[in-house]
């Protein structure tokens, strides 16, 4: 695929124009605070460890035990034998990493403004959904990196915090991950969404992911398109203002030669059979990430389903402009292509 600037300029041009603001949510109070547990943890007296822990865990009563335990991974009763140890160790190599969060996110204030606006069109959207009311940020492992259902990332969601691992937001030219180990943990089409930017859309992918829980991973191709284009599309209703790179996870050139060549991956879906394939090893590469899509060529993105996906899902909300979220996530995947006349050319 070779798309020309000129083409890229009408497709950036074209989707500004027709970018909905959403519903007007200013008046909605969010609580939301703003903790940096990594300041305080690398501030501990490592001469004093069980002491400053008391304290650590005072003012973060859960994050403090779900980080030690399930982040550091150290057991709770192995804490006196080898504990101690452990986090002495890890407190002395991320120094330089946790240093260069400090340079890469000095001022968390933009992101906490986007979170914000996000939960208020979260509230407005599903005001029954209890969402956290804290952003805690820390320094945790660099190979601490979960799958969420649109893509993967460091941050997690916990019973009342989204956290954000600021080791995998240090910025993509980070001599952490273009070295040569880092890069063998986290290839560049991973690594160059390890930005600070992508905090925001981090945090509403795992809200979206507790407010409408995966589903098993025995369906057909087209039934796990329809799921992830779900999730884009609540995303585009919480962040209406977010560029579509930093919700989707391509860049520029592999968004807009999606758009271009639209017609011809839906084809090649149709003309291969499978929409309603269910063997893993035939549509595992259109459902995971990549660098690209290898049966679709040099160009093309990784993860096609989460293009394709939302595209039926947007197409069956221009038919059905009436249909509410809670609504759009009961609707199943043949109901929503049939409805949706999804053909493009």
């Amino acid at each position: 695929m070779k798309y020309s600037l000129l083409l890229i300029l009408i497709i950036s041009l074209f989707a500004c124009k027709t970018k909905s603001k959403g519903p007007d949510v200013s008046g909605i109070p969010i609580q939301l605070t703003v903790q940096r547990f990594e300041k305080d943890f690398f501030n501990l007296d490592t001469a004093d460890l069980p002491g400053g822990l008391t304290e650590l865990s005072k003012k973060y009563p859960r994050f403090t035990s779900d980080f030690l335990g399930q982040i550091l991974g150290i057991n709770p009763a192995e804490m006196q034998l080898m504990g101690f140890t452990a986090i002495k160790q890890f407190l002395h190599d991320y120094r330089t990493v946790k240093d260069e969060a400090d340079k890469a996110v000095p001022d968390f204030t933009k992101y906490e403004k986007q979170v914000k606006s996000g939960l208020q069109y979260l509230k407005y959207y599903f005001p029954e959904y209890k969402a956290p009311d804290r952003i805690i940020t820390f320094v945790g492992p660099m190979d601490a990196y979960a799958e969420g259902e649109t893509g993967g990332y460091g941050d997690i969601i916990t019973t009342d915090a989204l956290g954000v691992g600021l080791q995998l937001h240090l910025g993509a030219n980070s001599g952490f991950y273009t070295s040569e180990i880092g890069q063998r943990l986290y290839p560049s089409y991973i690594s160059r969404r390890f930005a600070p930017d992508y905090i925001p859309v981090n945090c509403m992918k795992n809200i979206i992911d507790d407010l409408y829980p995966g589903s098993p991973n025995d369906r057909t191709l087209l039934e796990m398109m329809v799921d992830k284009g779900k999730r884009l599309y609540l995303l585009d209703r919480f962040l209406p203002e977010s560029p579509d790179t930093l919700k989707i996870g391509y860049d520029a050139a592999q968004l807009s030669g999606a758009i271009n060549n639209e017609g011809l991956i839906w084809n090649f879906f149709i003309q291969n059979n499978l929409l309603y394939e269910t063997d893993v090893q035939k549509i595992k590469s259109y459902v995971g990430d990549g660098p690209k899509t290898n049966e679709l060529g040099d160009g093309s993105p990784g993860y096609i389903s989460l293009f394709i996906g939302r595209q039926i899902v947007r197409a069956y909300m221009e038919q059905f402009p009436e249909t509410t979220l809670p609504q759009l996530l009961s609707v199943d995947a043949k109901k929503m292509l049939t409805g949706s006349k999804y053909k493009p050319r």
